[in-house]
């Protein structure tokens, strides 16, 4: 007789512990919760003009229509409020439930960072970091905040990094790989010097939205399907591009986890990036060794959403490149495509294993211990 089970099981009573999540989005109900943490004399740009994005086609954002704010159909708060706005409610369906130890904020809205105007990027990207700082991180101990600043500006975002980090209780500084410049070139770098110079990890969550397609050339998607699939390229792309121009090398105690960009990438831009720095050597004088060993030393992923082949060996094949000790959860609630932690791995793991994916690598490249 065949059995066929499902690796996808609840941890015993006797060995569960407590999780680190590292994609957890909070939002304002409305701009409106910002304003008491704007500058004064942004008040009227804030009334009179609000957002004015780098990314053209606002209404055609690459995410399902049926899927109202992007979210599961039960994570609308009592409070009428739009998913991830009730930090009561959040403890209630999500926290609370599943014995998060430590909770990473992932803002995604307002896009603070995307404005043309930088000076009201810089203004918008501090209120919400400080209210991030007020109404989460003051009354939910177990929250860690994502510094938001504008990557078109470096030098505010080095003053905003600094002030953040004396402020303490920010896990990260929040990038995106879609960006209006591949993120390697010198002009970020006061950025990365900022992150190391606070010991700040850089989390690259995947997105951005600058305009350009996610195809990298090949024009606009027709579907959402091809929208949801390309996640990982403009990953690639950036990291290709921190490899060859230097910036792991320049900067070399940055961190940085790439979030929600699924993972199955990663060893293929390994074996490639291997490859080609033999072949070009020559116009790669910042890369002194294979760029695999940078990257293996640099660079985490997180589970969401995860490659799930048919046969669940397949998957260990991908942790075990990857290294097991790279890999942290991550849940993107309340989003629709979630991962209940319980649930999330169709792999088999031993106690160990699991332990260092659901807590103990994030503890470590977040710096929580």
């Amino acid at each position: 007789m065949t059995v066929d089970v499902d690796p996808r099981v609840a941890l015993a009573a006797e060995t569960k512990f407590r999780l680190v999540d590292c994609d957890i989005h909070p939002i304002v109900r409305s701009t409106a919760d910002l304003r008491p943490y704007l500058p004064k004399a942004w008040h009227d740009y804030f009334d009179q003009f609000g957002n004015f994005l780098v990314s053209p086609y606002t209404e055609a954002h690459p995410y399902p229509k049926p899927t109202p704010a992007l979210s599961r159909l039960d994570s609308w708060p009592p409070n009428g409020g739009p998913p991830g706005s009730d930090l009561a409610f959040m403890r209630e369906q999500h926290l609370d439930p599943h014995d998060i130890e430590i909770g990473v904020l992932q803002v995604l809205w307002p896009t603070a960072a995307r404005q043309r105007n930088l000076g009201y990027a810089a203004a918008l990207c501090s209120a919400i970091n400080d209210w991030q700082a007020e109404e989460w991180l003051a009354k939910e101990p177990r929250l860690r905040g994502s510094i938001m600043v504008s990557l078109e500006d470096p030098e505010s975002a080095a003053a905003e990094i600094a002030r953040c980090a004396r402020r303490g209780g920010y896990a990260q500084l929040m990038l995106m790989p879609r960006n209006m410049e591949p993120l390697g070139r010198k002009k970020y770098w006061p950025i990365f010097a900022a992150a190391q110079e606070h010991d700040l990890t850089l989390g690259c969550h995947t997105g951005g939205l600058n305009g350009y397609p996610v195809t990298g050339g090949a024009g606009h998607c027709s579907y959402y399907a091809e929208e949801k699939d390309a996640g990982g390229y403009p990953m690639e792309a950036m990291l290709t591009s921190m490899v060859f121009e230097g910036v792991f090398q320049s900067f070399p105690k940055l961190r940085l986890v790439a979030i929600e960009a699924t993972m199955g990438w990663l060893p293929p831009l390994y074996w490639r990036l291997d490859e080609l720095w033999q072949r070009f050597r020559a116009e790669l004088p910042a890369v002194t060794r294979p760029p695999s060993e940078i990257l293996r030393e640099h660079i985490w992923v997180t589970t969401q959403p995860a490659d799930e082949p048919e046969d669940p060996r397949h998957l260990r094949d991908l942790f075990d490149w990857i290294g097991w000790d790279r890999i942290c959860f991550a849940s993107d609630y309340p989003h629709w495509d979630s991962d209940d932690p319980r649930y999330a791995l169709p792999v088999q793991m031993s106690l160990a294993e699991k332990r260092g994916i659901f807590r103990d690598n994030a503890m470590r490249v977040y710096r929580l211990g």
